[in-house]
């Protein structure tokens, strides 16, 4: 850890700089710190847990003598704190929580921290967590979507490679190229309610590449848009056995929570080593 603190960094020119503080921003480093050191607060809402509101029936006994029930979710130095009951209750885990990260060196982001209810939802992790009603129903669900940032962002990558700047691009590189990245955007989201998010952001690049193509070919009409950019019959842009297939080529299939009974990848047996001469 000393050695990728102190390894310094190169710059756009070739030159190396120090970096006499802080980690390097998207390095693999930052993260594995912050688990190594929240592991603390991972420990200390997790004796809370085991000690006072394992069950059920200890849950229940809480929210009748006016109190609340919590868990904690996180992933590196991003947590939320879901609490069962009154905003008051929300309000003293965060003081809880300013408290247990002080002795660590740490503290909670005033920009990044809030208490807000499920039915005004919020951030986390690229996704917008929210309860609502069913349509058509009177029953209520949290349902788990991109968030208007996530969305945005994708919008924007997309914006950028079907600038002006861009066509001397071949159109079949363009297809490709986008369909790696909605692609990939995709398959982060696709274990929410993404289906209609997806065709959204294909609908619009799909304008952003035929505004493209027009670019690139001045001269061209719509019919021979259609004729040498679409498949037959259809407004499916291809191009050299190339087809925009977007986000929606990616299967949206919902998370189904396992608590803690997650299946680890590592065989339990014991590990065995060969050696050779």
């Amino acid at each position: 850890m000393k050695a990728f603190l102190k390894s310094g960094v190169m710059t756009a020119i070739g030159d190396w700089e120090a970096t006499p503080a802080g980690t390097l921003q998207g390095g693999v480093l930052s993260p594995l710190l912050a688990n190594i050191a929240l592991s603390a607060l991972d420990e200390h809402f997790d004796r809370q847990w085991k000690q006072e509101m394992r069950t059920d029936k200890r849950r229940a006994r809480r929210r009748r003598n006016g109190l609340g029930n919590w868990r904690l979710i996180r992933y590196a130095d991003d947590f939320v704190v879901v609490v069962s009951g009154e905003r008051h209750h929300a309000e003293a885990l965060r003081e809880e929580v300013t408290g247990v990260l002080a002795p660590l060196g740490l503290r909670l982001s005033p920009d990044k921290t809030r208490v807000v209810h499920i039915d005004e939802g919020f951030d986390f992790l690229g996704f917008h967590v929210r309860r609502q009603r069913k349509r058509g129903t009177q029953k209520y669900y949290v349902y788990t979507k991109p968030s208007k940032k996530a969305i945005q962002t994708i919008k924007d990558k997309v914006k950028d490679r079907t600038r002006r700047a861009s066509q001397d691009m071949r159109p079949d590189e363009l297809l490709s190229s986008m369909n790696r990245t909605l692609r990939g955007w995709a398959n982060y989201f696709r274990h929410g309610v993404s289906k209609a998010i997806f065709g959204a952001i294909d609908n619009h690049a799909w304008h952003r590449i035929v505004r493209w193509i027009f670019h690139k070919h001045s001269r061209i009409s719509w019919q021979q848009l259609i004729r040498r950019f679409c498949l037959p019959g259809t407004w499916k842009l291809a191009c050299n056995g190339v087809e925009f297939t977007g986000a929606s080529s990616v299967k949206v299939t919902r998370y189904r929570y396992r608590g803690t009974k997650i299946p680890t990848p590592w065989s339990s047996q014991p590990a065995t080593a060969t050696t050779g001469g």
